[in-house]
């Protein structure tokens, strides 16, 4: 089975926000490019699931119109982490202090208050991850977010949980790109990433 994981596209927000389950639209240009470079390689009845954040359904919808041959169904577990009060914030201005005890306590410390923490991303995104050697296609893509992708492949290299944030991936896809994961039954491996 081929998991494609495609980042939505560049967000209407000045550079440097945090976001994660706010839920702002994504650039209607740059959709379109990556929608239109993606639907020239999917293979034919790829199975789509996106996050429901109107950034990932932007691009699914115009998947859709380009390849009707595609299904496409809503996921809540493929949405971005909340990030409670730090939602809309500029990063810079978080403060040292609050960066510092989510590091320092990286798997478990609530952020922003009420947010989400990592142990709780894994776990809903590893639910969907474990449901797919079930799916009907051996071709699936997820239409999702910087941190659900970076979570999907430690759990292709059989990592359920991290407990420190150097365990955390640093390398990304960027928005508009795509990345491909070959999972076999024992040795799933990272095949490639795309820029569009």
């Amino acid at each position: 089975m081929t998991l494609w994981l495609v980042r939505h596209a560049q967000v209407l927000l000045a550079p440097g926000t945090c976001y994660g389950a706010l839920d702002v639209a994504a650039d209607p240009d740059a959709t379109r490019q990556c929608a239109v470079a993606l639907a020239a390689v999917l293979p034919q009845g790829a199975a789509v699931s996106t996050s429901p954040l109107q950034r990932c359904e932007q691009l699914a919808l115009i998947l859709l119109g380009l390849r009707p041959d595609l299904t496409l169904k809503n996921d809540a577990r493929l949405q971005e982490m909340n990030f409670g009060a730090w939602e809309g914030q500029p990063w810079a201005e978080l403060g040292q202090p609050a960066l510092d005890a989510w590091t320092a306590r990286f798997a478990d410390h609530v952020v922003g208050g009420h947010g989400e923490s990592v142990s709780a991303v894994m776990a809903r995104v590893a639910q969907a991850f474990d449901e797919l050697p079930a799916a009907s296609t051996p071709d699936v893509v997820w239409i999702t977010h910087a941190g659900i992708i970076r979570a999907t492949q430690l759990l292709a290299q059989g990592i359920r949980q991290v407990t420190r944030a150097d365990q955390w991936p640093q390398e990304g896809v960027a928005c508009g790109q795509w990345r491909t994961l070959t999972l076999a039954p024992t040795t799933p491996a990272l095949q490639s990433t795309h820029p569009t």
